[in-house]
């Protein structure tokens, strides 16, 4: 069993700034990637930034430049470092987690924080 706990959201105003952070806890061990994924009112859950083991990443366009993820791959733990926040930005985060156990794939996922951006 593998658990994310998620903190971090609420409520800002546009151009205000947030941190989310995620721990991951229980039978993890191989992490390859660490990642926020995000989905607002009656759309899809959408990549928002991902993170390697290398330390490689990754964003969507639509946060470029205003979003920095980092991550202690060896504490499971990620942040989504979030700037410039605009309303379009509101929805509810996921942690996410893709990690090894003996050849297998594992995907783990958060309940989700919300972040509202509204003056």
């Amino acid at each position: 069993q593998v658990q994310l706990a998620e903190s971090g959201g609420g409520l800002v105003q546009p151009g205000g700034s947030l941190t989310l952070s995620c721990k991951a806890s229980g039978s993890i061990f191989a992490i390859q990637t660490m990642a926020w994924y995000r989905q607002g009112p009656g759309e899809q859950r959408e990549l928002v930034a991902r993170v390697t083991r290398g330390g490689s990443r990754n964003y969507a366009d639509s946060v470029k430049g205003r979003f920095s993820i980092s991550a202690d791959i060896a504490q499971a733990t990620v942040y989504l470092q979030m700037k410039n926040l605009k309303p379009e930005d509101t929805a509810v985060y996921y942690c996410h987690v893709h990690h090894l156990l003996d050849s297998n794939e594992y995907h783990d996922w958060g309940q989700g924080t919300q972040v509202t951006v509204s003056s």
